[in-house]
């Protein structure tokens, strides 16, 4: 910004002294931006490629570690660690962890995965992304699915609440009330979640949350749900639903 001033100043016609006044700079340095932009025009006001310090590690010894790291082994382990992968490279593990931050590589992770065995695996996708991608005018999607085996626990003794010096209190005991399952509805589009608690988990209580969500949803919508393959989800009665 200072030296576009020194551009435009002198533009207007005020001396290397006046424009050093201003900005608090010495008149050779005002001098030095001035014939700059004479020479190089807008260019001339960015400063020169400095050499800086040499690379201590040439690109050789960089491809070197990513392609140990994607194709080998550690000796006796299997993932690299960066003090592995320091000691088999001759860098340093700061170097390591930089060089590894860079190229988004973790190779301390590992994400499992799984191939579905649907023959109607592609047909479903499409159906799925369809509805997000192009979306039906005056329709609701929601994603539905359930909770089984939620334990309904009480204390033994009232919760001692909060205090000055002490935490919320209570007590290691409980008393068991059962189970139930809770059925949910997400309307991905406003966050709102329909829910349910249900004493069993059967195609029944499905079938009865089915209609509740109906029965909520205004009835110029049409309704798309989105489930998985759980055997409730199949049963014959909820299919003709």
């Amino acid at each position: 910004m200072a030296r576009a001033k020194v551009v435009l100043w002198s533009e207007q016609g005020l001396s290397n002294t006046e424009i050093a006044t201003r900005l608090g700079w010495r008149n050779a340095t005002v001098g030095k931006w001035r014939q700059r932009f004479v020479q190089h025009r807008l260019a001339g006001l960015y400063d020169e490629l400095r050499s800086g310090r040499p690379r201590s590690i040439a690109d050789e010894q960089i491809a070197a570690l990513l392609k140990r790291t994607l194709t080998r082994k550690p000796k006796g382990g299997t993932h690299w660690s960066i003090r592995q992968a320091a000691q088999a490279s001759g860098m340093s593990r700061s170097t390591v962890h930089r060089l590894f931050n860079l190229f988004a590589l973790q190779p301390h992770r590992s994400r499992s995965f799984k191939l579905s065995t649907d023959p109607f695996f592609v047909e479903k996708v499409r159906d799925i992304v369809g509805l997000y991608l192009n979306p039906p005018d005056h329709a609701l999607v929601l994603c539905v699915d359930e909770k089984s085996q939620i334990q309904a626990l009480n204390r033994t003794q009232p919760v001692l609440p909060l205090g000055l010096g002490y935490v919320e209190g209570i007590t290691h005991d409980y008393v068991r009330h059962g189970t139930t399952t809770l059925f949910a509805a997400l309307d991905v589009a406003s966050g709102v979640v329909l829910t349910e608690c249900k004493p069993r988990h059967r195609h029944q209580e499905f079938l009865s949350f089915l209609r509740y969500l109906d029965e909520a949803v205004p009835p110029g919508l049409d309704l798309h749900l989105i489930v998985d393959n759980y055997a409730t989800h199949k049963h014959p009665k909820v299919r003709t639903w």
